[in-house]
């Protein structure tokens, strides 16, 4: 009897449990550079962004996770069960490959603080050098994955806390230090730049970086049957959440638009720009509190690679069973990794490497195309899953524990929201940012282009093929459980909603 009881209780997540959660899958330094390109409209986008696309994503996300026989679904499940399973394929692959070329941009980040502390500038301005800095990166850390989970999730968690959470605070406190100093400040105060200018479309770009660092929001929708009370905690946590984030992110950005010039800002380095800034006001003696701050970072992505690396290559792995993929990914190694996988993912990154550090010059080109890459792949994901979610609104007689507020006025105003804010963004993603010179803007546009249309067909042709030559059912499904992934979400936000089905597989 205890030990039923005891199960019981350690399945439900209390409001602030679940809030804690889903903080540390939102809240990133990384982002801050790009934030601070829109200047004093921070505000304004973070609170756009937040409730015209965060909100609905959690919450359509939500009622669509607790549908009966959908609860471990994930995308791959809802997409497919409204959709079909081509598309249902379709969602759960541009998920995956988001994430390889989400790889190239946190290396990028990685390497700033590298270049700063070892002092070897190259390392961040050399396309060719820094090109082979991302190549070995991965690997290395893709090889150190093959261990298993367990020695991941040790090292993503310490990663959050040190590499994330340690430097917040510390730009917090130093930005706090640096204001009440009376230290010089850069950034635009004039109150007419509070709002944007919707005639033109380049200040409007910046919106896609901040959908950009609200991306795997619907993570939190994979947790939300473990709650005690979701009707009431559910919207309440992702409401305070949406605060919280406005709020740090806003700080975090107007912070590196203080310190660093617009015309100076890398989009790579910039946190570290910042902090050197910060710290150095007060005195050139305290360079080695940065290097501290470079090596806190450098945790960070490290512990954040290393947990996506195996996360959504496990998650993929279940669609090679089903017959979707070549049987060759086929094979676990003896920590249960799916070894083949990994090394195609590896060849993927690899290529993404290549194309747009060497064909991007290296720098803010390479990087924001990187960037606008991973969120319009991932945004097309989006679109799928808020038409699916239309299609549900129709079914009624489907049994769900939640249900989004306002009744079917409700779901269909937030379900609008979502997949309007979704396609504006996809299509803004595609004009130049204002900080990539005006040289650069085609090779953007044609980098940008060709990628976005061999990523959109790929799952496609995929699809074709591998369920025709391959008939699911002869595929033998080997033991990867919802539990083995879970650890994934919790500590970078992607992973338990990538899952697929074990029972009610949209694919048959």
């Amino acid at each position: 009897m205890g030990k039923v009881s005891k199960k019981k209780v350690s399945k439900k997540l209390s409001l602030f449990g679940f809030f804690a959660l889903m903080a540390s899958m939102v809240l990133s330094v990384h982002e801050y550079p790009t934030f601070a390109v829109a200047g004093m409209q921070i505000p304004f986008f973070l609170l756009v962004v937040g409730l015209l696309w965060f909100l609905p994503v959690a919450l359509c996300s939500a009622e669509m996770a607790t549908v009966q026989g959908w609860e471990d679904g994930g995308i791959f499940a809802w997409v497919g069960k409204m959709l079909g399973a081509r598309f249902g394929f379709a969602a759960i692959f541009f998920q995956w490959l988001q994430i390889t070329i989400c790889f190239v941009t946190i290396i990028y980040f990685m390497l700033g603080a590298v270049s700063y502390l070892i002092d070897i500038p190259a390392i961040n301005n050399d396309p060719l050098i820094k090109c082979v800095c991302v190549l070995v990166i991965f690997w290395v850390i893709s090889f150190i994955q093959l261990g298993g989970i367990k020695k991941t999730s040790g090292f993503a968690r310490i990663g959050f806390i040190l590499g994330v959470v340690v430097p917040s605070l510390l730009l917090v406190v130093f930005g706090v230090m640096y204001g009440i100093e009376g230290k010089p400040l850069v950034f635009n105060t004039e109150p007419t730049t509070l709002f944007p200018n919707f005639l033109q479309a380049t200040t409007l770009v910046v919106f896609v970086s901040f959908i950009f660092a609200n991306l795997g929001a619907e993570a939190s929708a994979s947790q939300i049957n473990e709650m005690a009370n979701p009707k009431r905690d559910y919207p309440l946590a992702i409401l305070l959440l949406v605060i919280l984030s406005t709020i740090l992110n806003a700080i975090g950005g107007f912070t590196v638009d203080a310190v660093v010039p617009l015309n100076e800002l890398s989009m790579s380095s910039g946190m570290v720009q910042t902090f050197e800034g910060l710290v150095l006001s007060f005195g050139g003696g305290l360079t080695w509190v940065v290097r501290i701050i470079c090596i806190l970072l450098i945790l960070g992505v490290l512990g954040e690679i290393g947990s996506w690396v195996v996360g959504p290559s496990r998650a993929l792995y279940t669609t090679a069973e089903r017959g979707l993929l070549p049987k060759s990914l086929l094979g676990l190694n003896k920590n249960g990794v799916p070894t083949r996988i990994i090394i195609a993912q590896g060849v993927i990154v690899s290529i993404w490497t290549v194309v747009l550090t060497l064909a991007g010059g290296g720098n803010n080109l390479s990087f924001l195309t990187a960037i606008s890459l991973t969120a319009i792949i991932y945004l097309v994901s989006y679109l799928l899953l808020f038409i699916a979610y239309m299609r549900l609104i129709k079914h009624p007689e489907q049994q769900r524990g939640f249900h989004v507020p306002g009744g079917k006025a409700g779901k269909i105003i937030f379900s609008v929201c979502g997949l309007g804010s979704s396609l504006f963004a996809l299509i803004i993603a595609f004009f130049p940012p204002v900080v990539i010179a005006s040289d650069q803007t085609l090779t953007y546009e044609i980098m940008l282009s060709i990628s976005f249309a061999a990523a959109l067909a790929l799952p496609f042709i995929i699809y074709e093929v591998y369920s025709k030559k391959q008939p699911q059912k002869q595929i033998k499904p080997a033991r990867i459980q919802a539990k083995d992934v879970r650890w994934f979400s919790r500590i970078s936000g992607r992973g338990e909603h990538l899952l697929p089905p074990e029972k009610d597989d949209p694919s048959g």
